[in-house]
């Protein structure tokens, strides 16, 4: 009989859905009894530890929605191998202020000079204050949408698009688009307009962008709706990284 009101406890716990408490409490009570605390303190220590670990794993739940190919963080880029990088601007980015203010960031330059990297760190930083993000090549985000275009879920693929918060699209222009694949990617970014913010990595410049979607109009427009609301469009040029474009 004395073990029904512990049983009765972590039913109660499990229901609310509280697995740091009931898997704390036995311990934090004993803690606290060491160390002649009241029953206010027990309590508010075992709510931070609840609080710490729910936070955790809502940080987990958004990388693994965001479908990172890697979790890379700006601590383990190394700056000195990029020496014209400017770790101050992107540990201004990290600040994720510009994500808020749905602004734009663009990445210009070669291969190997760590824009995804960069993007990646970025990105999870995103995860770690809060905010959705969502992680796609070009080619794989065009293919998605005309899969979704062929089966009829076309609206529905834009919307769950549109609603996150940072929309990261690596190697943009590493493979040229079909007329369509660009004109759907174009209307993915016109419906992200003053939404969400974007991050795009491409290999090329902006001049040579029209070889991506095939015709200037479309790429005029499309870089319109990139550049109206940009914090920082970051160029990696030869190897390092400087800012090309600022508009407010």
């Amino acid at each position: 009989m004395t073990k029904a009101p512990q049983i009765l406890l972590d039913h109660h716990l499990k229901t609310l859905k509280l697995p740091t408490f009931l898997r704390e409490y036995e311990k934090q009570a004993r803690q606290c009894a060491a160390e002649g605390l009241d029953h206010v303190q027990f309590l508010a220590r075992l709510v931070e530890l609840e609080m710490i670990d729910r936070e955790r794993r809502m940080v987990e739940r958004r990388i693994k929605a965001a479908k990172f190919p890697a979790v890379k963080s700006l601590d383990s880029f190394d700056f000195k191998v990029i020496p014209k990088l400017n770790k101050m601007q992107v540990l201004e980015l990290a600040r994720c202020e510009w994500i808020e203010r749905r602004e734009n960031v663009i990445a210009l330059g070669p291969s190997g000079t760590g824009k995804t990297h960069v993007a990646l760190g970025l990105g999870l930083a995103a995860c770690q204050k809060g905010m959705s993000v969502s992680f796609t090549t070009a080619a794989a985000l065009v293919n998605e949408l005309m899969e979704a275009r062929d089966e009829r879920r076309l609206l529905r693929a834009q919307k769950q698009m549109v609603a996150v918060k940072l929309l990261i699209i690596d190697e943009l222009g590493f493979v040229p688009l079909s007329k369509t694949g660009a004109e759907l990617l174009f209307e993915l970014i016109s419906q992200r307009y003053e939404r969400g913010a974007t991050l795009i990595t491409s290999n090329l410049p902006f001049d040579e962008w029209t070889e991506t979607f095939g015709t200037e109009r479309l790429t005029g427009a499309l870089l319109d709706r990139l550049t109206h609301h940009v914090m920082n469009q970051t160029g990696f040029i030869g190897d390092g990284l400087v800012p090309i474009l600022r508009r407010e």
